[in-house]
């Protein structure tokens, strides 16, 4: 259902940076657009595991040092029939991971001191489980792609808003240039909607694909559980916010109107459909 609603999204913002795009730039503009947007996210795509690593100051974590976690990552990356990623300890203390990396020979996981303190053996499987999946699912494939659809209807609408304080307006009648105006404001926000909601999608996918891989869902659910009573007492993650999306949970607060920018569905619901999968 998820994949489905992945491919429904995704097909919705190429329609809207298309449409839109054209109706703000012209045919010429789309495509300076998305060459630009394409050629920046391909640079972060291609060294993501790199940058991830350096934005949330994670440092390599050897065998000697964490065992336990290597044991972990080594059944599991089988049962994936994955490469064996590299491992890195993320030096904060709320209960978290991630994956990176630009497809699984080139992949790492990251947990940080806060995770590995707080969860027994089969959630720490089940959290390890659900980032293997995202490499396995070639989620940073997929939300670089959105990134470039979202980016380039960003530079598209910067580049409205000055023909149309330049002169642009002139020629557009009435109707036209009003248009214009509901594209440029509306559609980078609406990119940007559709890129969060298929963030949120694919974590659902990889709880799911990280149930069967582990082989315990409940182990997951358990984790999450622990995860989010500790997020809940404030303690956010000192880290930079582009690189919020990558963590299994949201290190950032996200309340209110925030929740429709999540980049993760609510963690209640997550437990619910990991519990229903047993």
């Amino acid at each position: 259902m998820h994949r489905i609603k992945t491919f429904l999204l995704m097909f919705s913002l190429i329609i809207i940076f298309m449409f839109f795009g054209g109706m703000i730039a012209g045919e010429n503009g789309v495509v300076m657009a998305f060459v630009f947007a394409l050629a920046i996210n391909f640079i972060s795509y291609w060294n993501s595991d790199k940058l991830a690593i350096k934005m949330t100051k994670s440092k390599p974590l050897s065998e000697s040092e964490a065992p336990e976690i290597y044991k972990i990552v080594r059944k599991l990356s089988q049962n994936a029939k994955l490469p064996m990623p590299d491992i890195y300890l993320t030096p904060s203390n709320q209960p978290n991971a991630f994956a990176t990396g630009r497809n699984p020979e080139n992949a790492a996981i990251a947990v940080t001191k806060g995770l590995i303190r707080l969860l027994n053996a089969d959630e720490l499987e089940g959290v390890i489980a659900h980032e293997l999946a995202h490499v396995k699912n070639r989620d940073t494939l997929i939300s670089t792609m959105a990134a470039v659809m979202a980016g380039a209807l960003a530079f598209l609408a910067r580049m409205g808003r000055f023909r149309m304080l330049f002169g642009g307006r002139r020629n557009n009648n009435g109707a036209g240039a009003l248009l214009q105006l509901v594209a440029i404001i509306f559609a980078p926000l609406a990119a940007i909607l559709i890129k969060m909601a298929i963030s949120r999608s694919r974590e659902y996918i990889a709880d799911e694909t990280g149930g069967k891989i582990s082989g315990n869902p409940e182990g997951l659910a358990s984790a999450l559980e622990k995860m989010e009573t500790y997020s809940q007492r404030g303690q956010q993650m000192q880290i930079n916010e582009a690189a919020a999306h990558m963590f299994i949970l949201n290190p950032l607060s996200s309340k209110g109107m925030a929740k429709l920018f999540s980049s993760h569905p609510p963690t209640e619901a997550r437990i619910k459909k990991l519990r229903q999968l047993r």
